[in-house]
Order: structure tokens, then C-alpha cells, then sequence
């Protein structure tokens, strides 16, 4: 694991906030040429802190208006059957995201939807049928607060 200095916290703050700065601009934004920038910006891809590039969207522009919490409880909680379980739920682009979890429940899951009854068909349909399936409980988001997935890093400047 490398050793992450102040221009490396710095790459790594400015492109989640913006992942499509050239190399230029991202060199004059962390104070460094644009040569041990790239040359930073690829050692930190090759180590794993940055996983890839991507487009945020916005899911109610197109048309995804319901978000919902789905608290998906198993039926055995084996490895065998949870890793097949974790596999199916890969597969579904529904859910966008998906956590196993503790306390009361087995995974934590957030699914898209176009609106509630399509969200209940997905359910009723997808959902409650997957294999080890035991029970269901959903909450809905009322609104989005802070929507962001950047990551907080000033915790790395202390070390």
C-alpha cells in the first residue's frame, strides 16, 4: 500500500469532484507539472484509490423517480448460499446499491424505480422470488439531501 502524500490527497479531491479535468488542469489545481501529475494520477489508478471514471446522472431526468430502501432479510445465512444470493443481486440494475449488513436484516439494498406501482410489480415480481429470499421491508426516499458520493479525505492530511 502507498504512502499518500499531500499531492496525492489532493488529485484524489479533485477528481471526485470533477472526474473529467485534463491532466493540465488538474496539475495547475494541486500545484504540480503535468508530467508527475499523470505520473501520480496513474500510480494511484494501479493501486486501487481510484476505481474508475463515470458520469453522475441524474436518475429523476431520466425518469427514475422513485428510490427505495429495501431491507432484504435471508432465509439461511450459509456462505454458499448468501455468495449466490450476492451474485443474483449483482445482476439487477435495479439495485444500484447493495450492502450486507447487521442487526435485523441480511442486506441493505437501493433500488430505482420509474414510480411506485412499477416498483411494486419489480418487488412482487424480481425481489421477494430471488432464491433464499425469506422477507422484504422497504422504505422510500421523500427527498434527496445530499445525493453526493464524494468521499470525505481530510483525515489523511493528519497521518
Amino acid at each position: 500500500m502507498m504512502t499518500l502524500d499531500k499531492f496525492d490527497i489532493a488529485i484524489l479531491e479533485h477528481l471526485q469532484n470533477d472526474g473529467r479535468l485534463s491532466n493540465a488542469e488538474l496539475a495547475q489545481r494541486v500545484g504540480l507539472s503535468a508530467a508527475p501529475c499523470w505520473r501520480r494520477v496513474r500510480a494511484l489508478e494501479e493501486a486501487g484509490y481510484i476505481k474508475g471514471y463515470h458520469a453522475e446522472i441524474d436518475r429523476l431526468k431520466v425518469g427514475l423517480g422513485v428510490l427505495a430502501f429495501v431491507r432484504l432479510d435471508a432465509d439461511r445465512n450459509a456462505g454458499d448460499v448468501l455468495r449466490a444470493l450476492e451474485e443474483t443481486l449483482r445482476t439487477i440494475p435495479e439495485v444500484v446499491s447493495c450492502h450486507y449488513i447487521s442487526g435485523t436484516g441480511t442486506f441493505e439494498l437501493q433500488v430505482v424505480s420509474q414510480d411506485l406501482q412499477t416498483f411494486s410489480q419489480f418487488a412482487r415480481d424480481v425481489l421477494i422470488n430471488l432464491p433464499n429470499v425469506k422477507d422484504l421491508r422497504t422504505s422510500f426516499s421523500l427527498g434527496e439531501i445530499k445525493p453526493s458520493s464524494a468521499l470525505p479525505l481530510a483525515h489523511l492530511r493528519s497521518q
